[in-house]
């Protein structure tokens, strides 16, 4: 597996990680917004490398959401 569909689908699974503990409600927010992070940091170098300007434009602002999610829940 190459390195551009390593960080594609691992930033994939960090957030249907992510927006699973979200939705369960069992008071794991902060992992849960620290995998919404780590996603957006994986898929964002994904979309830089692949010259996918709009993929990388959204990602900025699910980093910030989830900046925002742990400064809230901690």
């Amino acid at each position: 597996m190459d390195h551009q569909k390593l960080l594609e689908w691992a930033g994939v699974a960090a957030a249907i990680l992510y927006s699973m503990l979200i939705a369960l409600n069992i008071g794991a927010e902060f992992i849960g917004f620290s995998l919404l992070l780590i996603s957006a940091f994986l898929i964002g170098l994904w979309a830089y490398f692949g010259r996918h300007r709009g993929i990388l434009f959204l990602q900025l602002f699910y980093a910030t959401a989830g900046l925002i999610g742990m400064l809230r829940w901690f």
